[in-house]
């Protein structure tokens, strides 16, 4: 089982961030049906006031589960995919994608 945590940095505006998660009110339930995905969750910061909170307000982080790289690959091949990445690119700026296994067994 694969984490992914993809960082969609947006250009600046609230109204750029808006309309990539206006778009993944769309794409996350297709995604979920996907062979292989355990979860798909895009987040933003929570303002907390605590001190020693780091926020990005021209960020998305989306939390993925995948069951293999053979599953992400194939779910990133996916025309909903393509078509999000059509739909978005005058919004987002650039991702950065990490991909995770546990660090203790």
């Amino acid at each position: 089982m694969l984490t992914v945590i993809a960082e969609i940095r947006t250009r600046p505006g609230v109204h750029h961030r808006q309309a990539v998660l206006n778009e993944f009110k769309t794409l996350v339930p297709v995604v979920l049906q996907e062979e292989g995905c355990h979860g798909y969750t895009p987040m933003v910061d929570e303002n907390t006031a605590l001190d020693f909170q780091a926020t990005a307000p021209d960020s998305i982080v989306v939390v993925e589960v995948w069951e293999s790289a053979a599953h992400l690959k194939a779910h990133l091949e996916t025309p909903h995919m393509k078509a999000f990445g059509e739909k978005t690119r005058n919004d987002v700026l650039d991702m950065h994608i990490r991909i995770l296994k546990p660090g203790i067994a």
